[in-house]
Parts: structure tokens; sequence; C-alpha cells
């Protein structure tokens, strides 16, 4: 059975409106959520990606259903080493905690392009040349046998080409301007840091995401399962950043766990 093309176009039009949504609320209000609003909104977007995967079992067929819920926790679940990776790049460049809402929504929506992308190449090359699934197999054994062998080594963030040729190009303010992203100075037009920042966090996030996106094919070949199970995924992961916030690094054997999930 074939994903119906009016169901695919209407969850990208819902899935887009509340993005959008979710994207004017933090920048409207700009602020450090509490553990208790952080909580509601996980649970949530969890709710929603469950619903979801009902609906995906009434208009198409069980298999869908299934391989969204596997697809969807296999994300979710590799997604959680993101935010370690985020937690140096906010420190690195000192965003002030009230604007990290908005950088990660703003840094998931440029990741979730990026993803987006990426997931259509894979596919495409899958449908061409099915040896290509071998190597994505290959290139998560090999992932997963570094984790384990690096698991007790500190996270490290260390600054792509992309970010080192925005900084040698663009203009940029030494301190943040609140949520400001151009302002002027001295008569000149600049770039605040959290230009950088944005694009520090999609383009990071695109690395992890040459684990996890090879991990979902090897669940499923349909394209609009993978993104989807890529979306619900990365929604509820903002607000689980400030959830966890300090116990991520109590988080001992994540590496070990994370490892066996992309090995199966």
């Amino acid at each position: 059975m074939e994903m119906p093309v009016w169901f695919e176009v209407s969850t990208f039009v819902v899935l887009g409106a509340l993005l959008l949504f979710d994207l004017l609320l933090v920048v409207r209000r700009p602020h450090e959520p509490s553990i208790k609003e952080a909580s509601l909104w996980v649970s949530f977007y969890v709710a929603l990606a469950l619903v979801f995967g009902l609906i995906v079992l009434a208009v198409t067929s069980g298999q869908f259903a299934t391989e969204f819920y596997a697809g969807w926790l296999t994300e979710y679940s590799l997604s959680v080493d993101n935010l370690f990776v985020f937690v140096i790049i906010m420190a690195r460049f000192r965003v002030p905690r009230y604007l990290q809402q908005e950088v990660l929504m703003i840094g998931i929506i440029i990741a979730l392009v990026l993803r987006g992308i990426f997931i259509l190449l894979g596919a495409a090359l899958i449908e061409r040349f099915t040896w290509v699934f071998y190597i994505f197999g290959a290139f998560l054994v090999y992932t997963a046998i570094n984790l384990v062998r690096h698991r007790d080594e500190e996270e490290d963030y260390e600054e792509n080409a992309l970010i080192r040729r925005m900084r040698k190009i663009l203009p940029i303010t030494q301190d943040y301007q609140g949520s400001k992203i151009r302002v002027t100075e001295n008569g000149k037009r600049m770039f605040t840091p959290l230009v950088i920042v944005f694009i520090a966090i999609g383009t990071t996030d695109l690395i992890f995401a040459l684990d996890s996106i090879p991990a979902i094919f090897g669940l499923t070949r349909e394209p609009f399962i993978v993104f989807t199970a890529n979306v619900f995924a990365l929604m509820g992961l903002r607000q689980l950043y400030f959830l966890l916030g300090g116990l991520l690094k109590r988080l001992v054997y994540l590496s070990l766990g994370l490892a066996v999930i992309l090995a199966f």
C-alpha cells in the first residue's frame, strides 16, 4: 500500500502551521521555561506523535504505523545525544538563558530543512542503488563501536567549516542585543551572534543525523515516514533540553545505550 498524496500534503501543512505557531510563541515571549512548563510541552509532543501514529494506522496500514513508531522512538532516543552538544554550544557562545528557546527553535527548523534534503537524497540513492543500504548499515555499526570506545570521553564542540567561514564574511557584534538578529552600530549594519548560533545548532544537528537517519532507513524505506519521525522527535527536543538540564552529565550509560540502538 502506498502513502496517499493528500495525506502527505495535509500532514506537511499541519506540521508547518504547528512549527510556525511554536516559533511565534517563543519569539513573542522569550523566557526560560520552568520544569513544569517543559514537562507539559514534552508530554504534549509525545502525545501528538502517538496520535499521529494512530492516524497513520487509520489512513494507511498497520505496517506504516509500526514503522513510524519505531522510527520516532529511534530518532528520539538518538537525538538525546544532541543535547550534550547543544549545552556546549550555548556555553561556547554565552547565549543568555532567556534566548535559548528561540535559538533552539530556529536551529531545529534549519535542521529539519537540512534533514529533509538528506532524506530525499538517501531515499533516491537507496531506490536506485540498493547496495547503498548496506553502506548505511556498515556506517551504523562503525558509529556504534565508536560510541562504546569513547563513551567515557568528554563531549566537545568544534566549529565546522561553515561557521568559521561565516565569521569571516559577516560583520558580527560582540554582544547580544535581545532577540535582534541585525542591528546598527556606529552607522554600520551588523549581525548579532544569534545568527552564528542558529547556524551552529542547525548544521551540528545535521552531523548527528548522519547516524540517526540511516538507522530509520533500516526500519522503513518510505521517505514520508522517515521525515515525520524526524519532525516529531525534533519538535520535542527543545523542551527536553530544558527538562533534563543538568541531568545530562549524570546519564553515564547514555552512549552505551545509543550504541546498542544503532547496532540493532
